[in-house]
């Protein structure tokens, strides 16, 4: 028979309370459901009740809210959390700073969990728009060279960006927040002489700026806006001798208050387990050979 068991944890302040549950505690029910237990909100404090063993599993599965939005995003009916110590970091910058400039191998989550915390926080009601930003430059190829209208051109580019959005939400959702205006997926160029207040604006693959596109780009920041910039900058796809604008941006920007730098690296790939091994073997300065 089960017995009943009370855990009461505290969050490091109201704002992480008020990004958990929602305004209104709106998502308050939905963490509920999912954890199989009653939750009572007080402030920044949760007490967690119910069948003892169910108030374990939460915990051991990751599932404590006492770390709050640094490690559980509720979003609809699923869980998004980080996976490694250097995304749980990650977030929390991305928390913490107005500007976040992320720097890691693909598979790290860099997009993935960016995207995740910009869609928290307009169901929070902190920001009211999403604009997700990308630069047309891959791997030598050009629009260009591509066949339809610019948003035929541009959907191979913009494509990770939909595919992480529709992760978080509905399909049907993210429609109408296009088609509202509240979720902007939008090429860099597009972003020249813009100013965006109360928004979250992701900049994907910022490896692929010049130094005078980022800084363009990182100008368009308004009141109440978030800036976050992800790149790998062992996959720059610009000309030979083009300098990188999210390298000179980390030089430039690494010591100003209210801007993070964070790197992430092999360990915080989650892909599948054969990523790690093919990112360490292309960053040996060698190829190993087969032994006979």
């Amino acid at each position: 028979m089960s017995t009943e068991a009370t855990l009461t944890l505290t969050l490091d302040s109201r704002d992480e309370a008020v990004l958990l549950f929602g305004n209104r505690d709106q998502f308050l029910r939905l963490i509920r459901d999912a954890l199989e237990v009653r939750l009572i909100a007080r402030g920044n404090t949760i007490q967690i009740e119910g069948p003892d063993e169910r108030v374990v599993e939460a915990v051991r599965q990751g599932n404590d809210v006492s770390a709050g939005p640094s490690v559980t995003f509720v979003e609809g009916a699923r869980h998004v959390r980080p996976r490694t110590d250097g995304q749980a970091r990650y977030v929390r910058a991305m928390r913490d700073s107005d500007m976040t400039l992320c720097i890691g191998p693909g598979g790290t989550g860099k997009t993935f969990l960016a995207v995740a915390v910009a869609v928290s926080m307009l169901r929070g009601g902190q920001v009211k728009k999403i604009a997700l930003v990308r630069p047309a430059v891959e791997a030598g190829e050009r629009h260009g060279f591509l066949p339809g209208d610019i948003t035929a051109k541009m959907n191979p580019y913009l494509r990770p960006l939909f595919d992480a959005l529709n992760d978080m939400m509905e399909p049907d959702q993210v429609k109408r927040y296009m088609e509202n205006d509240i979720i902007e997926i939008v090429p860099l160029a597009y972003m020249r002489g813009r100013t965006l207040n109360q928004a979250v604006i992701i900049l994907d693959e910022g490896q692929n700026t010049t130094v005078a596109q980022m800084k363009m780009f990182l100008t368009r920041m308004g009141n109440g806006s978030k800036i976050i910039v992800t790149g790998d900058v062992t996959q720059t796809d610009l000309p030979k001798k083009t300098r990188s604008g999210l390298v000179d941006a980390v030089e430039r920007l690494c010591d100003i208050d209210h801007i993070a730098v964070v790197y992430l690296d092999e360990s915080d790939i989650v892909r599948h387990p054969l990523v790690q091994q093919v990112v360490r073997a292309y960053e040996e300065e060698k190829p190993r050979r087969k032994k006979e």
